[in-house]
Protein backbone atom coordinates (compact mmCIF):
# COMPACT_ATOMS: atom_id res chain seq x y z
CA UNK A 1 0.00 0.00 0.00
CA UNK A 2 1.07 3.56 -0.58
CA UNK A 3 0.80 6.74 1.47
CA UNK A 4 -1.97 8.00 -0.77
CA UNK A 5 -5.14 8.42 1.28
CA UNK A 6 -8.74 7.68 0.36
CA UNK A 7 -9.27 11.44 0.16
CA UNK A 8 -6.32 11.78 -2.26
CA UNK A 9 -7.69 9.02 -4.48
CA UNK A 10 -11.14 10.58 -4.61
CA UNK A 11 -9.68 14.01 -5.34
CA UNK A 12 -7.58 12.58 -8.18
CA UNK A 13 -10.58 10.73 -9.66
CA UNK A 14 -12.67 13.91 -9.49
CA UNK A 15 -9.94 15.96 -11.18
CA UNK A 16 -9.63 13.41 -13.99
CA UNK A 17 -13.32 13.89 -14.67
CA UNK A 18 -13.17 17.67 -14.44
CA UNK A 19 -15.21 17.76 -11.24
CA UNK A 20 -14.64 19.52 -7.95
CA UNK A 21 -15.08 17.66 -4.68
CA UNK A 22 -18.14 19.77 -3.77
CA UNK A 23 -19.68 18.88 -7.15
CA UNK A 24 -19.08 15.16 -6.54
CA UNK A 25 -20.56 15.54 -3.04
CA UNK A 26 -23.63 17.22 -4.52
CA UNK A 27 -24.01 14.52 -7.18
CA UNK A 28 -23.92 11.86 -4.45
CA UNK A 29 -26.15 13.90 -2.10
CA UNK A 30 -23.40 14.06 0.54
CA UNK A 31 -22.62 17.06 2.73
CA UNK A 32 -20.17 19.54 1.19
CA UNK A 33 -17.36 18.68 3.61
CA UNK A 34 -17.75 14.91 3.84
CA UNK A 35 -14.66 14.08 1.79
CA UNK A 36 -12.56 16.53 3.82
CA UNK A 37 -13.74 14.86 7.05
CA UNK A 38 -12.42 11.57 5.67
CA UNK A 39 -8.92 12.98 6.09
CA UNK A 40 -9.26 12.45 9.85
CA UNK A 41 -12.04 9.88 10.21
CA UNK A 42 -13.05 6.59 8.65
CA UNK A 43 -15.79 6.68 6.02
CA UNK A 44 -18.88 4.51 6.28
CA UNK A 45 -18.82 1.47 4.01
CA UNK A 46 -22.08 2.51 2.35
CA UNK A 47 -20.64 5.94 1.48
CA UNK A 48 -17.47 4.38 0.09
CA UNK A 49 -19.57 2.05 -2.05
CA UNK A 50 -21.49 5.02 -3.50
CA UNK A 51 -18.23 6.79 -4.36
CA UNK A 52 -16.78 3.63 -5.92
CA UNK A 53 -19.89 3.16 -8.08
CA UNK A 54 -19.83 6.84 -9.08
CA UNK A 55 -16.25 6.62 -10.33
CA UNK A 56 -16.49 3.02 -11.61
CA UNK A 57 -13.71 1.81 -9.32
CA UNK A 58 -13.64 -0.69 -6.47
CA UNK A 59 -13.86 0.12 -2.78
CA UNK A 60 -10.50 -1.66 -2.49
CA UNK A 61 -9.03 0.91 -4.88
CA UNK A 62 -10.40 3.79 -2.79
CA UNK A 63 -8.89 2.22 0.33
CA UNK A 64 -5.50 1.74 -1.36
CA UNK A 65 -5.68 -2.06 -1.40
CA UNK A 66 -5.43 -2.31 -5.17
CA UNK A 67 -4.33 -0.15 -8.05
CA UNK A 68 -6.31 0.48 -11.18
CA UNK A 69 -4.75 0.19 -14.55
CA UNK A 70 -4.85 3.24 -16.71
CA UNK A 71 -7.01 2.54 -19.72
CA UNK A 72 -5.19 1.62 -22.89
CA UNK A 73 -6.99 3.42 -25.67
CA UNK A 74 -6.41 2.41 -29.26
CA UNK A 75 -4.25 4.74 -31.34
CA UNK A 76 -7.29 5.47 -33.51
CA UNK A 77 -9.36 6.58 -30.53
CA UNK A 78 -6.53 8.76 -29.20
CA UNK A 79 -6.18 10.36 -32.63
CA UNK A 80 -9.92 11.01 -32.77
CA UNK A 81 -9.82 12.69 -29.35
CA UNK A 82 -6.78 14.76 -30.33
CA UNK A 83 -8.53 15.96 -33.48
CA UNK A 84 -11.96 16.49 -31.93
CA UNK A 85 -13.56 19.89 -31.92
CA UNK A 86 -15.65 21.36 -29.14
CA UNK A 87 -19.27 22.40 -29.43
CA UNK A 88 -18.32 25.76 -30.94
CA UNK A 89 -16.12 24.16 -33.60
CA UNK A 90 -12.93 25.26 -31.86
CA UNK A 91 -10.21 22.72 -31.02
CA UNK A 92 -10.52 21.30 -27.51
CA UNK A 93 -7.79 22.16 -25.02
CA UNK A 94 -5.77 19.50 -23.18
CA UNK A 95 -8.01 19.75 -20.12
CA UNK A 96 -11.12 18.99 -22.20
CA UNK A 97 -9.34 16.05 -23.85
CA UNK A 98 -8.46 14.60 -20.43
CA UNK A 99 -12.10 14.92 -19.37
CA UNK A 100 -13.19 13.02 -22.50
CA UNK A 101 -10.61 10.31 -21.79
CA UNK A 102 -11.85 10.05 -18.19
CA UNK A 103 -15.44 9.73 -19.32
CA UNK A 104 -14.50 7.03 -21.82
CA UNK A 105 -12.43 5.19 -19.22
CA UNK A 106 -15.39 5.17 -16.84
CA UNK A 107 -17.73 4.02 -19.58
CA UNK A 108 -15.46 1.17 -20.68
CA UNK A 109 -14.75 0.13 -17.07
CA UNK A 110 -18.48 -0.10 -16.37
CA UNK A 111 -19.11 -1.93 -19.61
CA UNK A 112 -16.36 -4.46 -18.88
CA UNK A 113 -17.84 -5.26 -15.43
CA UNK A 114 -21.09 -6.52 -16.93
Amino acid sequence: MTDITTFDRIKKLAEKRGKSLPAVSADLEFSDNLFYRWKTSNPKASDLAKVADYFHVSVDYLLGREEIEEPQFSPELLEAIDNAEGYSGQPMDDHDKEIIKGLLAGYFAGKNKK
